[in-house]
């Protein structure tokens, strides 16, 4: 299996997919992918269900056998330990008598419970769940937790190791359209405030046009990549999706680009 490549590419490419290609089963998951994810700012992988976009960050990770080559910038060298995930989903025991500090808390000290925790790492703890306006959840069971709020705590898992990238799958997956918005909001102000690169795959079209700098649109191979006004058009979106999907509409971007009014994203504004 392939390594992630730690030289430097481009003084304004954080990662880099050169001829990309992922095999199970005989399946072809990934064919030739070729993309960058640009220094800095926050990328999107967008596709249908099944393109492979999940497998694209895994295969970044180095938890997917992969032919080809992917290269991260040395401003991120150190390996997976400047690479934050945040996953779509986390499975533990709900029934665990754990609190949100002292998962944590263990997620830094990498010792169990039952050795202690100590302050400074608790105060850390407390830190980053501030910095995703988590703190009220300190002392909750981490069984007791909504969708929304697990993804918080994970987040602030992820960043407990101050990475250099932030890599989410599905960051806002069960959480209502205002509860997704917040929380886009609240990772576009840590990536600027921290400088990390943000790579996360999304099936939100509204939300990848308002939040994402870059997009990559994937259906095994990439269709399209680039800046959202150039990315999304009707043609790439048609090209991975299959279906017209009603682009491009300059009304609601901050920059004057498009946003998309077909039937994935087709929600009422005032609503």
């Amino acid at each position: 299996m392939n390594k992630p490549d730690l030289t430097e590419k481009s003084a304004g490419t954080a990662v880099s997919f050169e001829n990309v290609t992922v095999e199970r089963g005989g399946i072809l998951i990934l064919d030739s992918v070729t993309a960058i994810v640009p220094l800095g700012g926050c990328t999107a992988i967008i596709g249908p269900n099944g393109a492979g976009k999940t497998t694209m960050l895994l295969a970044l990770l180095g938890e997917v056998p992969y032919k080809g080559f992917i290269h991260t910038t040395s401003n991120i060298n150190g390996g997976c330990s400047k690479i934050g995930y945040v996953p779509q989903r986390f499975a533990f025991d709900r029934g665990m008598p754990v609190t949100v500090t002292e998962f944590l808390a263990m997620g830094i000290q990498k010792k169990p419970l039952w050795f202690g925790i100590r302050n400074d790492m608790k105060k850390r703890s407390l830190a980053h769940l501030a910095s995703v306006k988590s703190e009220h959840l300190a002392e909750r069971k981490l069984g007791a937790l909504s969708g929304g709020e697990m993804q918080r705590v994970l987040l602030a898992l992820a960043l407990q190791q101050e990475p250099k990238l932030l890599v989410l799958d599905e960051p806002a997956s069960g959480v209502d359209f205002q509860g997704e918005y917040i929380f886009c909001e609240l990772l576009d102000g840590l990536r600027k405030a921290k400088g990390f690169t943000q790579l996360m795959v999304s099936h939100d079209l509204a939300t990848v046009t308002h939040h994402a700098t870059h997009v990559i649109c994937l259906n095994h191979k990439v269709a399209a990549q680039g800046p959202p006004r150039q990315a999304l058009t009707n043609e790439n979106l048609t090209a991975i999706f299959g279906m017209h999907m009603g682009m491009v509409d300059s009304r609601s971007m901050p920059d004057g680009s498009a946003v998309c009014s077909g039937p994935c994203c087709n929600k009422d504004q005032n609503a």
